[in-house]
């Protein structure tokens, strides 16, 4: 003999009924005094606001430090690329580099010491005197020091004829140190010669004191 199921019968006018009558007259300024369930609802919503405010919050401060981290990528990325490049033609700029440093050898040694600047004036000197040129002047001026050498501007005037003071000044342009021939001026002298006004500059190099004297703070 089979049994009856009970039924269970709900009242869903009286329940509405029900909920219709806690949200009814709720007093704005003092929730405290509400019904469970508006007040149980307030309660959720406070909750909810305050966690998507802190979650705003929050997801602001990882945005900007999302940024910076990309920014960074790209200087990363950028130095990355630059290195690369280098660590590619690192062999070629091994061998640009020694050639530039036998380069700058090969200068140095064109360039005579402090104790050789008087043998290359009087080199200087015998390269007129060899092409029958007369010195009317012979002045060593003042030494400029720069930061790795020293120049010595020399104001020179001699008469001769053409072609020999055009031999002097190819007798100087081949010596063994390095000597130039600036501001030359050629103008007519006595007995059909001609004089020459020109400042010689040679070059030396300096000394370990010398440089360390170039230095930032070894004055003071």
């Amino acid at each position: 003999m089979a049994t009856k199921k009970p039924s269970i019968d709900i009242d869903f006018a009286g329940l509405k009924e029900d909920l219709q009558k806690q949200f009814t007259g709720l007093h704005p300024s003092d929730p405290s005094q509400w019904p469970v369930l508006p007040r149980t609802l307030l309660y959720v919503f406070a909750a909810a606001v305050v966690v998507v405010a802190l979650w705003y919050t929050w997801l602001n401060g990882f945005e900007e430090e999302l940024k910076a981290e990309q920014a960074k990528e790209l200087d990363l990325r950028g130095s990355y690329g630059t290195l690369l490049t280098k660590a590619v033609n690192l062999e070629a700029l091994k061998k640009q580099r020694e050639q530039v440093q036998q380069y700058v050898t090969q200068l140095e040694k064109q360039l005579p010491s402090k104790a050789e600047m008087a043998a290359l004036l009087s080199d200087v000197n015998q390269a007129g005197l060899g092409r029958s040129l007369q010195f009317e002047l012979f002045r060593p001026g003042q030494v400029i020091v720069k930061d790795f050498y020293a120049e010595l501007p020399i104001a020179v005037r001699v008469t001769g004829r053409y072609h020999d003071i055009g031999a002097f000044a190819s007798d100087v342009a081949n010596l063994s140190r390095i000597v130039t021939l600036n501001n030359m001026t050629l103008a007519p002298a006595k007995d059909g010669n001609l004089a020459m006004d020109v400042t010689a500059r040679t070059f030396r190099y300096l000394d370990k004191d010398e440089i360390a004297a170039q230095k930032p703070g070894a004055k003071k």
